[in-house]
C-alpha cells in the first residue's frame, strides 16, 4: 500500500452542523439536515427539499468579522469558516511557516451574491463591488486572503467532483515536492441559479432524497464547505503532528458520454475507482467501506451501482452508503464533505447509514447500509462524479 499524504486537519460547515464535531454528532445520532428553504428567497421555496445552513448572511458576516465594504459571497463566507477550522484543527499558528498552498473547488462561486444585485448595478454603485465576485477564482482568493496565505492558490471547477479533484491535486503537489502544506476542499452555497438549473433537468425531489432506492425521485440540493489540511511527512515529523488519516489513492477519469448524464455502464466511475486502487497499490478486496456519490437521481445511482459491481462484483461488494440524505448534494463541496465523513468513519470505526432506503433496485442486488453500525476499518473509498462526465475517486486510510 502507498504510504500516502498525511491529513492533519479538517473543517466543515453543513446543514447538519457548523463544525466537525457537530457534523459527527448529527451523523452518529442519525439526524439529517433536509428541510424546506428558509434562508434563500425563491419562488420554489415550498416546492423542493434542500440541505440548508441555518445561518443568515449577516450571521456569517459577524462570525467572520468582515467589514461593511466586504465583497464576500455566501459561498466564500462558509468556505472561510470551514477552512479556518481546518487550520485550527491542524494546530497551524503560522500559515506561511512552510510552503503552503490553497486549492478550492466551487461551482456556484459568487453567483449567490451577484444574482441578488445584478439588476441594481446600473442604479446602485455600492453593489458594483460584487460584480467581480461572480468569478469562481474570486471566491478562492477571498478565502485565501482571509486566511493570510501567501503561496500557491488555485481554483478547480469540475462540477460535483471539484473538491475531490482539489484534494487529489494537493496530494500530488506534496508528493512532487512542490508544496509542504496545502489546504484543499470546496465550497458552494445555495443559489437561485442552481435551483433553477437542476429544476430544468427535472432531477430535484420534493421529498427527502432516497439514494439507491428503486423509487428514487431525484436529489436534494445542499450547501456546505469542507477542507482538509494535507502536510508532507517532513512537516509532520518536525512538528510531531497527530495524523487524522492519509490520502493514499486518487484518480480522475471521464465518461465522455453526455453533458449531464453518466454512461449506462459507469465507464468513468469504473476507470476512476480502478486507477485510484492502482495508485494506492491495493486491491478491491482491501476496501472496507465505500462512501458512494449516491445522489438519488435515476441516472447516477444506476451508473454508479453498475460501476461498483464491475470493480467489486455483486457478491463481494463492501459495505457502502451515500451520506447525501443527511446534507443534500452539496455540489462542488461534496467530495470534501464526504472526505471529512470518511475520516470520521475511520476515526470512530462507524459507518453512517444510507437514509430513506426501502426498495432494492431492479438492475442489481446491491443494498446500501441503512443503519449506523460499528465496524473496524482501515481503508475507505469515496466517489465524486460531476457533470461533463468528470469522475473522481479518493482512497483514505488510517
Amino acid at each position: 500500500m502507498s504510504k500516502g499524504i498525511a491529513i492533519t486537519g479538517m473543517g466543515i460547515i453543513s446543514s447538519i452542523g457548523n463544525t466537525v464535531e457537530e457534523n459527527f454528532n448529527a451523523l452518529k445520532s442519525v439526524s439529517h439536515g433536509i428541510s424546506r428553504i428558509e434562508m434563500l428567497e425563491t419562488r420554489h421555496k415550498d416546492e423542493i427539499m434542500v440541505g440548508e445552513i441555518k445561518k443568515s448572511n449577516q450571521d456569517l458576516i459577524e462570525q467572520l468579522g468582515l467589514e461593511p465594504s466586504h465583497c464576500f459571497s455566501r459561498t466564500a463566507m462558509i468556505g472561510a469558516i470551514a477552512a479556518k477550522e481546518a487550520l485550527q484543527n491542524a494546530d497551524v499558528s503560522d500559515v506561511n511557516d512552510y510552503r503552503t498552498g490553497f486549492i478550492s473547488g466551487t461551482s456556484v462561486g459568487g453567483m449567490d451574491t451577484t444574482e441578488r444585485h445584478y439588476l441594481g448595478y446600473p442604479e446602485t454603485p455600492k453593489y458594483r463591488r460584487f460584480i467581480e465576485a461572480q468569478h469562481a477564482g474570486f471566491t478562492t482568493q477571498s478565502i485565501s486572503d482571509y486566511l493570510g496565505i501567501n503561496g500557491y492558490v488555485s481554483t478547480i471547477s469540475t462540477a460535483c467532483s471539484s473538491a475531490a479533484n482539489a484534494i487529489m491535486l494537493g496530494a500530488r503537489m506534496i508528493r512532487a515536492g512542490q508544496l509542504d502544506r496545502v489546504i484543499v476542499g470546496g465550497t458552494d452555497a445555495l443559489s437561485k441559479f442552481t435551483i433553477n438549473g437542476f429544476g430544468t433537468l427535472m432531477i430535484l425531489s420534493d421529498e427527502e432524497c432516497t439514494p439507491f432506492d428503486d423509487n428514487r425521485k431525484g436529489l436534494n440540493l445542499g450547501e456546505a464547505a469542507a477542507y482538509l489540511v494535507l502536510e508532507s511527512d517532513e512537516v509532520v515529523e518536525k512538528s510531531s503532528k497527530k495524523i487524522l488519516g492519509r490520502v493514499t489513492g486518487w484518480a480522475n477519469a471521464n465518461d465522455a458520454y453526455h453533458q449531464t448524464a453518466s454512461s449506462s455502464n459507469g465507464e468513468g466511475a469504473y476507470l476512476a475507482m480502478k486507477e485510484a486502487l492502482k495508485v494506492a497499490n491495493i486491491s478491491a478486496e482491501d476496501i472496507d467501506y465505500v462512501n458512494a456519490h449516491g445522489t438519488a437521481t435515476p441516472n447516477n445511482d444506476l451508473s454508479e451501482g453498475v460501476a461498483m459491481t464491475r470493480i467489486f462484483g455483486e457478491d463481494n461488494m463492501p459495505v457502502f452508503s451515500s451520506t447525501k440524505a443527511f446534507t443534500g448534494h452539496t455540489l462542488a463541496a461534496a467530495g470534501s464533505v464526504e472526505a471529512v465523513y470518511s475520516l470520521l468513519s475511520l476515526r470512530d470505526d462507524l459507518i453512517f447509514p444510507n437514509l430513506n432506503f426501502k426498495t432494492q433496485m431492479k438492475e442489481f442486488s446491491l443494498v446500501p447500509q441503512t443503519e449506523l453500525i460499528s465496524k473496524g476499518m482501515n481503508t475507505i473509498l469515496s466517489n465524486s462524479f460531476g457533470f461533463g462526465g468528470n469522475c473522481s475517486t479518493l482512497i483514505f486510510t488510517k
